[in-house]
């Protein structure tokens, strides 16, 4: 499974596209414990919106079969003016 992008806003928001198999049966999608909305585009790709957060979470996916690895995500804090 892969995860793109890497990393994104400490507010969330942001689109995140996850690449594997079995994903088009996903019933869940968790940013470390937070859950994230999400759509299954096909069986070896899912789109999700990354919750608010901080530091680096692991991403993980759950389906019938159980739940995957994590995989890392970053949230990054916006530069101060």
């Amino acid at each position: 499974m892969s995860v793109i992008p890497t990393a994104g806003p400490t507010s969330g928001g942001n689109t995140v596209t996850l690449t594997g198999s079995g994903l088009g049966a996903a019933t869940a999608v968790a940013f470390g414990s937070a859950p994230a909305a999400f759509t299954a585009v096909s069986d070896s790709s899912l789109v999700a919106t990354a919750p608010a957060g901080s530091g680096t979470v692991q991403v993980t996916v759950t389906t019938p079969g159980g739940t995957s690895n994590g995989l890392a995500y970053t949230y990054t804090a916006a530069p101060a003016i």
